[in-house]
């Protein structure tokens, strides 16, 4: 007790420390990208409605599970809003437009616009059916299902990590493409954090003037936020890059160009029944010179990493899960791709295929494996004198 007869708090009182993970413990970004460019992959494969809402159960259950506490974190929900803007938008357009997709169940038939002889092919209104819904949801979900797996790429993986992890010829480029995917979930915790101080103020944040009145501060972070990222940039010497002899710049350029000419003619090899021989092994050859080239490309940019991210055995289950999930999908849909693609004529109800299901789930192991994320600081709350 004080002199004045208040209580003051001991001069000895513990602060809780906040648990610090150290870096080498924390999962490598890329293997969270491959793991989430797999599943969307896998989403290609079909258009099952329940392996894709099994696709985005999984995706979600890692995200909630793993998900650290940081900013950029947080565009997962502006993903799924996005994805379910895909569905409204491409049912609403079937619903005006029509659907190729014949069909007998006629849910509402709506005033058709003439159209004069050289829109041959397209309407506006007419018989709206059961099938072309259908077809039509079937459809976007494979997108929206790709979307989400972005999305939960975006929420695990660090931007700023994944840039240091990218090869040297590619760095420039990573640059971008990082600034690009950081400034959706900046700009999304810019917004809430206005619109929540406008509550807080009694304000209305709501309507075209609640619009204004957050859009316009965002937009002025936006442009600070850019104007210091460039001075930045150049303060630590962004694009200088070393002198490198004119036979190496012509050998990474040849090497670079045909790996890719070989990704792409191996890739289409795979993809037709024709090429089916030749399809691998120009698929190894262009991997390997693109590798070269990207290699040969690297020793033009001089700088150093600083504590780099290690590709440890948790990284490779990661990986390993969500490539298995997508490969297994391949399988199935040339094994039994009736139960990958669902019919709509006749209109049936779909099917859940339980070993492609059970694959799916493979894709939960990173939620078992990957390292849990720090626990959410907390403030402290002043005790009073």
């Amino acid at each position: 007790m004080g002199a004045g007869g208040t209580l003051s708090a001991p001069a000895s009182a513990p602060t809780p420390a906040a648990p610090h993970r150290h870096r080498a413990t924390a999962m490598h970004p890329g293997a969270w990208w491959l793991w989430a460019l797999a599943l969307g992959t896998a989403a290609t494969r079909t258009t099952n409605p329940l392996l894709l809402a099994l696709l985005v159960t999984v995706s979600a259950y890692v995200v909630i599970t793993r998900r650290p506490h940081a900013p950029w974190s947080r565009s997962y929900g502006a993903f799924v809003k996005l994805a379910l803007a895909v569905l409204l938008i491409r049912l609403l357009f079937t619903t005006l437009l029509g659907s190729p997709i014949p069909g007998t169940h006629t849910l509402v038939t709506l005033p058709e616009v003439p159209l004069p002889d050289w829109a041959q092919g397209v309407r506006l209104g007419g018989r709206v059916t059961a099938e072309g819904l259908t077809f039509a949801l079937y459809d976007a979900m494979k997108l929206a299902t790709l979307l989400i797996c972005v999305g939960a790429a975006n929420a695990l993986a660090n931007p700023s990590r994944l840039l240091k992890s990218l090869p040297g010829a590619l760095y420039e480029m990573g640059v971008a493409v990082v600034v690009a995917l950081t400034f959706a979930p900046n700009l999304i915790a810019d917004v809430q954090r206005l619109r929540a101080a406008r509550r807080l103020r009694g304000r209305h944040d709501k309507g075209l003037r609640g619009l204004l009145q957050v859009g316009l501060p965002v937009l002025e972070g936006a442009l600070e936020r850019s104007v210091a990222l460039a001075a930045a940039m150049d303060a630590r010497g962004y694009g200088r890059t070393a002198q490198v002899p004119a036979p190496v710049r012509r050998t990474t350029a040849a090497l670079t160009l045909g790996g890719l000419l070989g990704i792409c003619a191996g890739t289409y090899g795979l993809l037709t029944a024709a090429g089916g021989t030749y399809g691998i092994p120009v698929l190894l050859a262009g991997v390997a010179a693109a590798f070269g080239g990207l290699w040969l490309g690297g020793r033009r940019t001089v700088r150093t990493r600083y504590r780099p991210d290690r590709w440890d055995a948790r990284a490779w289950l990661v990986t390993a899960s969500g490539v298995a999930v997508a490969g297994l999908l391949f399988l199935a849909a040339a094994r039994d791709p009736a139960a990958l693609h669902p019919g709509v004529v006749p209109l049936t109800a779909p099917t859940l295929p339980l070993w492609p299901a059970a694959a799916v789930l493979l894709g939960l192991l990173p939620a078992f494996v990957a390292p849990a994320p720090d626990p959410a600081p907390k403030t402290a709350v002043k005790e009073p004198s």
